[in-house]
Formats: C-alpha cells, structure tokens, sequence
C-alpha cells in the first residue's frame, strides 16, 4: 500500500519468499521470471538479527552455534541461493547485475567501544562476529561472481555502509558520529542513491568492487 502511494503509475509484484529454503527460491524465481520476462538486477539485501535480540547481541565467547547458523543461514546462503538462481537466466540473456548488501563490518575490525551505554530497541547492543563474517562473505561472493560471470556480460558488486541511523539511542548515535569525518551516522536514502548508481547505465565498466559508504569512517 505504501509502495502504491508512492508509486502509483509503476508496475510491482511482491512475492513472498523464505531465501533460507532452496525449493522456495527456485519457484518464485520462476514466478518472477514469467511475470517480467527478463530480471535485470538483483540486489541481496535480506539479513536478520535473529528472532531473539537479545541472542544476537551475545558476547562472542557466549555465542551460541544455533543464532551464529541462522544469521550465516540468511545472510550468506540465501544470497548464494538467489544470486545462483537468477545468474541461470542473467547467463541466457548475456546481461544482469548483482548488487549485495555488506557492511563495513566486513571490511574493519569492530570497535566495541562504541557499544558502552548503547542500545537498540531498549536492548544493550553490539556487534557480533557473525554479523562481520557473513558481511566477509558476500564481498568474497561477490568478487567470485564479477570474474565468474564477466563474460556474459554480468556485473556484480557489493556496497558496505557505515552505521546507518535507526533505532539507536542518543549515546550509540553520539559516539558513533565522533569517528566520522562527516560528523555524523548514514541516512537510508544515501544507501539508496548508490543502489541506483550501480544499477543504471553510469556504473557500467564497474565490476568486483565493494563501494564503501561510510562518511569517511574507514578513512582514519
């Protein structure tokens, strides 16, 4: 309904999907190509926190196997799962482009210091080395898939943002802003400029490259 508000001349389907489950992926792929007829970009975009906060923000040396496999299982395999999928009818058409969703948590280390006295949705947070290794991941996917499918003309590239404002308190917010050279978190719109950047024509002879946007926060 808010799409339709927003977009009221364009054309959309939704289409529900867990991307965890390989015979689900498959049928609304298919789905997706007989409505369209072509699937010109696909962008990894799903991650979770698990379906517990507070498990997922566990120290590391309390982490449990059970939270680390349901993150790395919707954040890396479900990326592999759609990206293997759809790349089938990108390889037909020679063209397409695969944009992921990866952090800079998966470029630098995690700074635990920012977390003193920080909370998300009431709750004490952190940054858990599930989060950075499966952000790792999809860039190491996605360098794969620009040398694997250049030469059908496919592009694929990862964007990593730095801290995006949310649902953070005011003290995350504030220490946060205190390591970026612009002073201050991300917007969502700044990530949403450069998905479209990377979607059209402009970003044409750019491939296997993860664009850091960040504020200048790994510039330091």
């Amino acid at each position: 309904k808010r799409i339709k508000k927003i977009c009221p001349n364009n054309k959309f389907h939704i289409i529900k999907c867990n991307i965890t489950k390989e015979s689900e992926v498959k049928k609304s792929i298919k789905n997706i190509f007989k409505l369209s007829k072509s699937i010109d970009v696909l962008i990894n975009n799903a991650a979770t926190k698990t379906k517990n906060l507070k498990n997922f923000f566990k120290s590391f040396e309390n982490y449990r196997l059970k939270d680390w496999n349901e993150v790395m299982n919707v954040n890396i395999n479900g990326a592999f799962l759609i990206s293997r999928e759809i790349s089938k009818y990108m390889i037909k058409k020679k063209s397409g482009n695969i944009i992921s969703i990866a952090s800079i948590q998966g470029v630098v280390g995690n700074d635990k210091r920012l977390y003193k006295d920080s909370k998300f949705r009431g709750i004490q947070m952190g940054s858990p080395a599930v989060y950075s290794t499966s952000k790792s991941a999809l860039i190491g996917l996605t360098r794969y898939l620009s040398t694997y499918l250049g030469e059908y003309n496919i592009r694929a590239n990862s964007i990593s943002p730095g801290g995006i404002r949310s649902e953070q308190n005011r003290e995350f917010i504030k220490n946060y802003s205190k390591k970026v050279p612009l002073n201050r978190m991300g917007l969502t719109n700044e990530i949403v400029d450069t998905i479209l950047f990377l979607s059209s024509e402009k970003s044409n002879y750019i491939t296997g490259q993860n664009l850091i946007v960040d504020g200048g926060y790994t510039s330091w």
